[in-house]
């Protein structure tokens, strides 16, 4: 395939002419290339790949092209490529560049990794010593303002089919924590969350979904200042293992992405030339723990 491209095939081959005989490489670099492949030989697109040097360092990343293809430019050395994707066993391999040469690696299989085991039916639920609830917000179009709940509790019915499973969480609202006394004092307000009329928000999940690998999305209606609206959690199914008292526990990380419109929460003020004081959306990441309900 790379010899098409560059003349030669075999690790460190003088580039030459091809259709990307154009390309620009300097004289003390050379060219990496491979094929990412799945066990029937098919391509995997937006794989992950990560060029390190031999300290550690990353020199390069990104992901394959719809061809499974990577190539790219680095200084002539010795490299550590790692290539990892959802679903499949990370593959990590060397390779050396020389200057103005091809390091062809060429096709790369990676292998279908086992799923992890899913939790045992019944009921579960959110540990929240070993949780959080996080979110990011954009401040005056610039820099982004963390925080997160810090009262929350939910339960989990796991179903005979993960698909048949249930979850429901509820969160203080007054437990917003931004490390800012007075700014939290404002988001507690009749301006944003107004948790005198609105002292909880919670989310129902309708269905889960298996997306492939670990992923999931857990779909359901979140109620938040009055309204409630569907929203869809992105989630990566971590595992099952053993706490320190021996027991199992699950975990999973989760985000979604909420508009403060959807909700009603149009609070607003606008900077000097039309800039937002605080943006649109909001970002919200989970980190969860889940042990049997005791």
């Amino acid at each position: 395939m790379f010899s098409r491209w560059f003349g030669k095939s075999s690790t460190g081959s003088p580039l030459r002419a091809g259709p990307l005989a154009g390309l620009a490489v300097p004289p003390t670099a050379g060219v990496l290339s491979c094929r990412v492949l799945d066990p029937v030989s098919e391509p995997v697109q937006q794989a992950e790949f990560v060029i390190s040097d031999t300290s550690g360092r990353k020199i390069v990343g990104g992901e394959t092209d719809p061809f499974g293809t990577v190539v790219t430019t680095v200084p002539a050395g010795e490299y550590r490529l790692a290539v990892t994707a959802e679903g499949y066993t990370p593959f990590h391999g060397n390779a050396t560049v020389a200057a103005s040469g091809l390091a062809a690696l060429g096709d790369l299989t990676l292998q279908v990794a086992a799923p992890p085991t899913l939790p045992d039916p019944g009921e579960w639920e959110l540990d929240p010593t070993h949780s959080q609830i996080g979110f990011t917000a954009s401040h005056i179009g610039l820099a982004r303002i963390h925080g997160r709940f810090n009262t929350f509790a939910g339960a989990i019915r796991i179903g005979e089919r993960m698909e048949g499973s249930a979850m429901h969480v509820i969160i203080d609202t007054a437990s917003i924590d931004t490390g800012v006394r007075m700014r939290d004092d404002h988001l507690r307000s009749g301006d944003f969350l107004d948790v005198g009329n609105y002292p909880t928000m919670e989310f129902y999940s309708d269905r889960f979904v298996h997306r492939g690998g670990s992923r999931w999305a857990i779909i359901g209606g979140l109620t938040l200042h009055g309204v409630s609206r569907t929203v869809t959690l992105d989630t990566q199914y971590l595992g099952l293992g053993t706490g320190l008292g021996g027991e199992t526990r699950g975990a999973c990380q989760a985000s979604t992405e909420l508009h403060r419109e959807d909700f009603t929460l149009t609070w607003q003020t606008m900077l000097a030339r039309g800039i937002a004081a605080i943006g649109s959306s909001i970002s919200i990441d989970l980190d969860i723990q889940v042990v049997p309900k005791s």
